[in-house]
């Protein structure tokens, strides 16, 4: 499909704000890339055109029940001054997943990486320095637009895809985080949505996580919804622990997100020859190896903060400090590796980076 682009005059185009003060997902670029779908046609005149509000039914089916995925990735601006995608497509292709979960359609994933580039091409200039460490975040989106009432599939939906310049996710930036563990809320069942992108999941996290910011935590660790007891992930990264002679992370059950950072992860520690186990772990463990004295760090992976390390856990009263609240040498390694692979600052092995 040929992509078709309308773009603001430069005299009404927005001033790019300083590098060092873009916060998160606060600040927006001038176009989007908007695609609608029917089921007549299907997926058709994919355009960039200028960031503007939509106009949606009040009866739109993604208001009434819920069908609405999304994904997340960066832009990178290089040393070079190049802009640089890491995995782009292994996002599009979690999101068609989730299409199939949500019982949404499938993305034709050329015509929107084709989209994608071309609005890109367009914004370019928002890609922030390479200096500060900041990045521009693309938010892929599908929400239901089809006019109606009663519980099915909807048969329009619209495509859309915005871009925000962003700086560190976290108020503490790559500094250890402290970590509420709830047994009170379950974030996924098995047999439900868990390891899709969808708006819903992260609806049922919020309580959860203004719990734990009102008691001076800055993210929930989940556990299983079974016995409650087995970890799962934190809002917004999967999680790795690092004992003594091994790293440990929670297998993809279902009920987990599939990460990128996280497949990323896995793929440089095996390449440098560290024992990973992908397993189901107790939180009951995690704090008895902590008190052994084996267990060495903590770290959480995902596309906002790339690599997160956690200072301390709390878990009904008990709190666990871990590495003495200090960054861990691995995760502090793999944040490094991960992003001079990303800003295009080291040569890239495996693939994973498109220089547009």
């Amino acid at each position: 499909m040929e992509i078709k682009t309308q773009t603001l005059p430069p005299s009404q185009r927005r001033t790019r704000p300083d590098d060092q003060q873009l916060g998160f997902g606060r600040i927006f670029t001038d176009h989007m890339l908007v695609m609608p779908f029917d089921a007549k046609r299907g997926w058709h005149d994919p355009e960039v055109r200028p960031y503007a509000p939509f106009s949606l039914d009040p009866a739109a089916m993604v208001l009434h029940y819920g069908q609405a995925i999304f994904e997340g990735l960066k832009a990178y601006r290089g040393r070079d001054d190049g802009i640089y995608l890491f995995r782009p497509l292994a996002n599009l292709e979690r999101m068609n997943r989730s299409a199939v979960r949500m019982c949404m359609p499938t993305l034709p994933v050329d015509t929107v990486f084709a989209g994608l580039k071309a609005l890109l091409k367009v914004d370019g200039d928002w890609v922030p320095s390479a200096d500060h460490g900041a990045s521009l975040y693309i938010r892929p989106t599908m929400v239901a637009t089809e006019a109606g009432l009663g519980v099915r599939p909807a048969q329009e939906y619209l495509f859309y895809v915005i871009l925000s310049p962003v700086g560190a996710y976290y108020p503490e930036g790559f500094n250890p985080v402290k970590i509420y563990v709830t047994d009170k809320y379950v974030r996924a069942v098995p047999g439900g949505v868990g390891e899709a992108k969808t708006a819903g999941n992260y609806a049922a996290s919020i309580m959860a996580a203004v719990e734990a910011q009102q008691a001076g935590y800055t993210q929930v660790l989940w556990l299983d919804a079974k016995e409650r007891r087995l970890v799962e992930e934190v809002g917004t990264m999967n999680i790795f622990f690092v004992f003594k002679d091994r790293i440990v992370t929670p297998p993809l059950s279902g009920t987990i997100l599939p990460g990128i950072t996280r497949d990323s992860v896995l793929r440089l520690l095996a390449d440098w020859d560290l024992p990973v186990e992908e397993r189901s772990i107790a939180i009951d463990e995690v704090f008895a190896a902590n008190e052994r004295g084996e267990l060495q760090e903590v770290f959480g992976t995902g596309t906002a903060a790339v690599i997160s390390p956690v200072g301390s856990l709390h878990y009904r009263g008990q709190d666990c400090q871990i590495n003495q609240g200090k960054i861990g040498e691995l995760a502090l390694k793999l944040f490094n590796e991960l992003t001079a692979i990303q800003y295009g600052r080291k040569a890239d092995p495996y693939g994973w980076v498109i220089r547009l």
